[in-house]
């Protein structure tokens, strides 16, 4: 396959700058929603969040933040 139709992976991850882009939220605050899911899920710390689990804590639909990603 040639390098200009290379194929865009869905991210399932999701990081403090993209809760930032998402929700117009400062880094300070995006990383402490994070940090809310991972105790909600019982994550320890450093572990990732999925996009769904974002979603569900937040209550935004999993195909908008899925398409705000792309």
């Amino acid at each position: 396959m040639p390098k200009s139709h290379k194929i865009v992976p869905t991210r399932i991850v999701i990081y403090a700058k993209d809760v930032m882009n998402i929700t117009g939220r400062s880094e300070r605050t995006s990383r402490k929603i994070l940090q809310q899911i991972r105790q909600a899920t019982g994550k320890k710390r450093g572990d990732m969040i999925t996009v769904l689990e974002f979603c569900q804590h937040t209550g935004i639909d999993q195909h908008l933040v899925t398409d705000f990603l792309l």
